[in-house]
């Protein structure tokens, strides 16, 4: 079975910083798209970030741009999120996805066919 656990959230100041992990497992990891995915209470989700693991392409949303950086160890199957210089209106839950067999770089997550429970990104101010 195809599975993603995000970890890693917690409770941080602004100008603070934390990573994120996305555990994989269940399917080909080097041969994947990973998307990180954010959403508010009440609101939509929106793109964060992605990474093709085979290439090491990567997309930034504009909002995170100079903030985060996304990253994978092969050997982990595990794709990171390293969250710097933190704003409240970082706060969210975050999840990751994942295509497989895909060496597209997509932003949109209906490209996306599984999803992990995501972990919660508290910034206050």
């Amino acid at each position: 079975d195809v599975q993603l656990q995000a970890y890693g959230g917690g409770l941080v100041q602004a100008g603070g910083s934390l990573r994120l992990s996305c555990a994989t497992s269940g399917f080909t990891f080097d041969a994947s798209s990973i998307g990180w995915f954010r959403q508010v209470s009440g609101k939509g989700s929106e793109g964060v970030s992605a990474i093709v693991i085979s290439t090491g392409s990567t997309y930034y949303a504009d909002f995170v741009k100079g903030r985060f950086t996304i990253s994978a160890d092969n050997a982990k199957n595990t794709v990171y999120l390293q969250m710097s210089s933190l704003k409240p209106e970082d706060t969210a839950l975050y999840f990751c996805a994942a295509t497989p067999n895909d060496s597209t770089l997509h932003v949109n997550k209906y490209w996306y066919s599984y999803f992990g429970q995501g972990t919660l990104v508290t910034v206050s101010s």
